[in-house]
């Protein structure tokens, strides 16, 4: 040691020089700006892609929630309409550009039906002055419900081979024909409106002869324009004898397009159509008529618009995606509400039970065990049952969710506050003399937070599939005419869903989102809120 100390005993004075001989040496400020808490959070929770896809997600169904209901005529919002309940997603121009959102259905259909289905383009094409019966010249007409013939199959029927036909047709076109009963007045209006927009409402009645299958009060008799058996076999008579037009062992599609349908219309003694049956009673304005339309350009009278849904309807006849977005709202908005309440019961409850502890700690776990013995579909029905007429269904469901709903959350709030209490900085402020309160929340409780905020995430998931179970047990209702939930949509579909596909389509894609997305965006918080990585790189 000291022969290296003697290496520096020769070194001249001059060696040496003061360094900042003028300057005062303090602090320097730092360069960068300081991060609070929550900016540190976002910086976190950023860096977790999965977390921020979620958000997105989430914000684009909040998103679809509020503006879809916007951008709903309140005419169009409260339209039920049973004639187009249960109809696939169907916009007219992406129809008939692309042939997308066409409000189609694939089936098999016999010949029979379907000669019946391409009869109702022919019906509509109808003109006084000109006759149009054959099949083949209305297969391009605006009405023509079939979109497309995909295949042709024989199939067995008894100890034959008759021919069946894989065919895609426009359900809203398919509604077709049906007999209404107007007010004088409101016929005079039709015509009117007819004569401004160019669209034809009324069409003529049908005979009531042998050759008419059906009566006036058999849905979908109006559509059987066309002269038929009593088995509604399309037949001709021009020939002075009863002809079928269908022959089962014939199975190319060039043979349904050359049949031409005999019309079977009623005329008076002069031999002119007959729009209207008068049935009597009122005055001059209000008795009633009997009147065949076409569906379709009268629901455009009614309503002022065309039929298009861009998700189809639901099992009312409501606007799907209007009813969707509604289910949303109240969902969320619901499973909201009980995440706060509970976040806030569970937050003061497990803080003071974890911070005193003792005795204090025995008794509030007492009742919280006594509490979360109570099944919860108990509780819901039996709220649902007694006190759903009095407070309403919704704030009474609310209450049911949090009965015990902030257990769990307290359970979490106190086993952070055992691990935290006895913390060094916890008993510095208590030697500083830091009230209780402050102590609870402003040095514990912030390091509880990431735990906590992810269990409160993950609630609203938890409560939206909560009220889907309750509606699909029948035990809650939410569905009305101004507002439905997720879980009603779900239980309207669950019978017909086979049948009518996306009425539980959609709703089941945004719940499943909902509950993945809010799981990721949970996980995301509780490592951004974790003290512990605060200033940790990644």
């Amino acid at each position: 040691m000291e022969n290296n100390n003697n290496k520096y005993i020769d070194i001249p004075k001059e060696k040496f020089e003061f360094v900042n001989t003028n300057e005062k040496l303090t602090d320097k400020k730092f360069d960068t700006k300081p991060i609070s808490y929550f900016k540190d959070a976002l910086i976190r929770f950023r860096k977790n892609k999965a977390s921020v896809v979620a958000t997105i997600i989430i914000i684009l169904i909040v998103l679809f929630a509020f503006i879809v209901p916007i951008c709903t005529s309140t005419e169009k919002a409260k339209l039920m309409d049973a004639n187009y309940r249960q109809k696939g997603p169907r916009i007219a121009w992406l129809k008939n550009s692309i042939g997308l959102a066409d409000g189609g259905s694939t089936t098999d259909l016999t010949k029979q039906q379907l000669i019946f289905e391409l009869a109702k383009g022919i019906g509509a094409a109808f003109e006084e002055d000109k006759e149009v019966n054959l099949i083949k010249d209305t297969l391009d007409n605006y009405y023509q419900p079939v979109i497309k013939i995909k295949n042709v199959k024989m199939v067995s029927q008894g100890r034959k081979q008759v021919p069946s036909y894989d065919t895609r047709y426009d359900k809203y076109l398919s509604v077709g024909f049906i007999y209404q009963d107007i007010e004088q007045s409101e016929y005079q209006k039709i015509l009117e409106w007819e004569k401004t927009t160019g669209k034809k409402v009324l069409y003529p009645l049908i005979e009531e002869n042998e050759y008419y299958f059906g009566n006036n009060d058999d849905r979908g008799a109006a559509n059987y324009w066309y002269k038929t058996t009593g088995k509604a076999i399309p037949v001709s008579t021009k020939s002075g004898e009863v002809v079928k037009l269908v022959d089962d062992s014939k199975n190319s599609i060039d043979d349904i397009y050359n049949i031409q349908l005999e019309e079977n219309y009623s005329r008076d003694a002069d031999g002119n159509y007959k729009y209207y049956k008068n049935n009597g009673g009122g005055n001059d304005e209000t008795s009633l008529y009997r009147v065949r339309i076409l569906y379709y350009n009268y629901y455009q009278y009614l309503n002022g618009f065309e039929p298009n849904y861009i998700m189809g309807t639901d099992s009312q006849g409501y606007d799907l995606a209007y009813r969707l977005a509604s289910g949303i709202k109240l969902s969320l908005l619901l499973a909201v509400c009980v995440s706060v309440i509970n976040f806030v019961i569970g937050a003061i409850y497990g803080a003071v039970e974890g911070y005193y502890g003792g005795a204090v700690d025995i008794v509030l776990e007492r009742v919280s065990d006594i509490l979360s013995g109570v099944p919860f579909i108990i509780v819901a029905t039996l709220f649902q049952m007694h006190l759903a007429r009095k407070v309403g269904t919704i704030p009474c469901l609310i209450f049911a969710f949090v009965v015990t709903g902030w257990i769990g959350t307290a359970s979490r709030v106190r086993t952070q506050f055992y691990r935290f209490k006895n913390q060094e900085y916890v008993m510095a402020a208590r030697t500083l003399g830091a009230s209780d309160r402050r102590i609870i929340w402003k040095h514990i409780f912030p390091n509880t937070l990431g735990t906590i905020i992810t269990s409160s995430a993950l609630v609203i998931p938890s409560v939206i599939f909560s009220e889907s179970m309750l509606s699909f047990l029948g035990i809650v209702n939410l569905g009305g005419s101004k507002a439905t939930s997720l879980g009603t949509l779900l239980s309207d579909a669950s019978g017909i869903w086979t049948q009518f596909p996306h009425l539980m389509i959609f709703p089941a894609i945004i719940i499943s989102l909902l509950m993945i997305c809010f799981n990721l965006f949970g996980n995301g918080l509780r490592d951004a809120f974790n003290p512990t990585l605060r200033g940790v790189e990644e």
